[in-house]
């Protein structure tokens, strides 16, 4: 299993008429932990769409809500990988506020795609090599 986590603040921008961060958003958080969490392993989604062609389209998206962030809030984005992607990489993700209270969970399938040929196929054997030594 590989792990990363990250630190969001949420901006007034993000809240709705309550002080809480808008539902709308949590896809967005879930996106930064996606991206820092790949980057983390020394691989960016900038080379893989630029250098390698490879898109990385979100097919499923789950969460469930516990209890709200509110403006101003400092979030921890943990995000898990807890396997190998074959075609397919599955991100697990759960929310903490301050406190260390899990405020949200859920996880996101995305394809491994390829620009050229339109279609999904296996994960590139780099991204497989970066993942390989925690599992």
């Amino acid at each position: 299993m590989y792990s990363f986590e990250t630190i969001i603040r949420v901006r007034y921008g993000e809240t709705d008429q309550m002080g809480y961060l808008y539902y709308g958003n949590y896809a967005e958080y879930y996106e930064v932990g996606r991206v820092e969490t790949i980057r983390s392993l020394g691989i960016s989604y900038k080379a893989l769409e630029e250098e390698h062609g490879i898109w990385l389209p979100v097919v499923n998206l789950e969460m469930r809500f516990i209890r709200p962030a509110y403006y101003d809030d400092l979030i921890t984005v943990r995000t898990e990988i807890h396997a190998l992607p074959d075609a397919y990489i599955t991100f697990h993700v759960e929310l903490f506020n301050e406190q260390k209270k899990r405020i949200n969970a859920g996880r996101v399938k995305l394809c491994f795609f390829d620009a050229t040929l339109k279609k999904v196929v296996p994960a590139p054997e780099y991204v497989l090599e970066k993942l390989a030594p925690y599992f």
